[in-house]
């Protein structure tokens, strides 16, 4: 009998996964780099920060119709799959298999030494061992059972809200009481430079917004996937808007517009600035816990898309194998850590990042320009949810997908042409795993 995965997961773990894949390291370090761009405007930044969360949250509800109507391991996979082929389908688990998400986990677990430095003295090795070490714990946890690995998603993603929430409201009440520690900078006048620094800002919130899609790739263990789905991936993206205004508004309020634009670190910054250095460097903990959260949010979601991608005959067969007793995809789970540790030990992974990162707009684009695709071929399938507003909704993100990829091109065209070349390199690769499927298999 084939084993296929339980369905486990319920509401909640799916909006902290959602909450625990998208904050990382983002909103405690952008906000400066997105004022600055934004020419000094409280408003304009403030109103980046919305609009990307918007436009995300676009993203969110045509995932939600999709994720309803096909509620399958892969999600955005199994979407592309069904709507424009297994050779796109196959190019975007490749990118993601290669690159995107191994890569992600090794920036993530590395980076998360440099804040555990601000606690305790460590050598470079040691350093190095403690980011494989993090790996290979939330490796064997994935494994053990998605129960499990859910479970410490819950608890990890609730803390690192929490202590978000309590240092806005902290940093808000203390800058109300003392007032901004530096006067406003006079905000650069309109002109073609400010609008060019608002798209670079928008580009940048965009990017710390990214990583809900991931959600998806579990929508096939999700108990009640019709209801369940929708509601989660919609909840987790309004509540991200909610805590990223929150933390800009806390860190102007104590630290006042010209400083926030300098800072590269704001949110030690502004708690160093309110509560003394003890509490600075306990935000190095939040971040930590950040860090640990997102790393365990991606090995939970991206093995279900190389669980998929083997069950279609287009990857490593033993990737598609359920463990007899666990019930977890342990090989592709084990799979994408080995190869994010040797990312990580081999120093390579912030360069394939930089490089690739834009590839997977072109797919989150592609996957919401599915529904239009599903509309038209399957209207009497059941749609338990359907995104509203259709069909402009599903149309302005896959703009907003498309304007983040053109900025690539436009802008780092060495970074947008290593890119595209990574992702030519797929279609041999396929050719490869379709010609070596068995005849019959799909």
């Amino acid at each position: 009998m084939t084993r296929t995965l339980a369905r486990v997961l319920r509401l909640g773990d799916l909006v902290y996964i959602v909450l625990g894949t998208v904050i990382g390291s983002g909103i405690f370090l952008l906000p400066g780099p997105v004022l600055q761009e934004t020419g000094g405007h409280v408003g304009l930044a403030l109103g980046v920060w919305v609009a990307g969360g918007l436009l995300s949250f676009l993203g969110a509800i045509t995932y939600a119709e999709l994720g309803a109507m096909m509620p399958q391991a892969g999600g955005i996979y199994v979407y592309i799959r069904d709507a424009f082929g297994r050779p796109s389908a196959f190019l975007f688990g490749w990118m993601l298999f290669t690159v995107i998400a191994p890569a992600s986990v090794a920036t993530l677990a590395v980076g998360s030494t440099a804040y555990l430095q601000e606690l305790v003295p460590l050598s470079p090795i040691a350093a190095r061992g403690i980011a494989l070490g993090m790996i290979v714990v939330l490796a064997l946890l994935n494994i053990r059972g998605t129960k499990e690995s859910a479970r410490v998603q819950d608890w990890t993603t609730a803390v690192k809200v929490g202590a978000i929430v309590l240092m806005s409201v902290g940093l808000l009440a203390v800058g109300r009481v003392a007032g901004p520690a530096t006067a406003a900078t006079a905000p650069v006048a309109p002109g073609p430079g400010l609008l060019t620094g608002i798209g670079v800002a928008m580009v940048a919130v965009l990017w710390a917004y990214e990583g809900w899609t991931y959600v998806t790739f579990s929508a096939g263990e999700t108990l009640e996937p019709q209801r369940t789905f929708p509601r989660a991936i919609a909840i987790g993206t309004a509540a991200l808007i909610a805590l990223y205004l929150m933390a800009n508004i806390g860190y102007l309020a104590v630290l006042g517009p010209a400083t926030v634009a300098k800072s590269d670190r704001v949110a030690s910054e502004a708690v160093r600035a309110a509560f003394g250095p003890a509490a600075g460097r306990a935000i190095a903990v939040v971040v930590l816990l950040s860090m640990f959260s997102a790393v365990n949010a991606i090995l939970l979601t991206a093995p279900r898309v190389f669980y998929a991608m083997a069950k279609d005959g287009l990857f490593f067969r033993k990737l598609a194998e359920i463990h007899p007793r666990l019930g977890t995809p342990a090989i592709a789970i084990a799979a994408t850590a080995l190869w994010s540790m040797v990312l990580a030990a081999s120093g390579t992974y912030t360069q394939l990042l930089t490089y690739v990162v834009f590839t997977a707009w072109i797919f989150y684009g592609l996957g919401a320009v599915s529904v239009f695709v599903f509309r038209r071929t399957r209207p009497d399938a059941p749609r338990p949810f359907r995104v509203p507003g259709y069909p402009w909704t599903p149309a302005l993100f896959v703009l907003a997908a498309l304007g983040i990829v053109i900025a690539t091109l436009v802008g780092q065209p060495a970074r947008a042409i290593a890119g595209l070349v990574a992702l030519a390199v797929g279609m041999p690769a396929y050719l490869i795993w379709r010609r070596s499927a068995p005849v019959g298999e799909p």
